[in-house]
């Protein structure tokens, strides 16, 4: 049997808030920019994420966005709050035997997630772990380009014969 990924349930404007570089009043943008970054982060780091966004003056149903096996968005129903949604969640997955994680700065889902055996995680934490991955990923892949020192030609790529022939029409005028 494989090891199950850890599942991180994510509170989305808690951690929105202590995001520096979102800098923006639209919600939507900044829950775009949210979703982008932890579904990158996600796979990099191997989790199971379900990002929850509180919509419970919002007189809609709940609604539940999957990106993909390991990423969805969740938005909570009319008069339910996201720390519900979450709470639910982490309950049902550690249920299922899951290892679950729970990213919020609030104190008071932090008393029930860990009594239904999950791990805290505090918003500015999480943030600073996401931000340490882009950097170490910048600096790996963007950092240290280094360009060829000598010419890429292509007479260096072609057979002799073809070379021959391309010199040959090339003199021809």
């Amino acid at each position: 049997m494989t090891k199950q990924r850890p599942h991180y349930l994510v509170d989305g404007y808690n951690l929105l808030h202590v995001w520096r570089e979102i800098n923006t009043d639209d919600l939507s943008t900044a829950r775009e920019f949210l979703i982008r970054n932890l579904h990158e982060y996600g796979a990099y780091e191997k989790f199971d994420i379900t990002l929850v966004f509180d919509a419970a003056r919002n007189e809609d149903e709940r609604r539940v966005e999957i990106y993909d096996n390991t990423f969805r968005v969740v938005y909570s129903a009319f008069n339910e709050t996201a720390d519900n949604v979450i709470e639910r969640l982490s309950y049902e997955l550690v249920q299922k035997k899951r290892e679950v994680h729970v990213v919020s700065s609030d104190a008071t889902i932090e008393t029930v997630i860990l009594g239904a055996g999950a791990y805290r995680h505090p918003s500015t934490e999480f943030y600073r772990a996401i931000k340490r991955m882009k950097q170490f990923l910048r600096k790996k892949y963007l950092d240290d380009v280094t360009l060829p020192v000598v010419r890429n030609e292509v007479g260096d790529r072609i057979g002799a014969d073809v070379f021959a022939k391309l010199e040959k029409l090339r003199r021809a005028k």
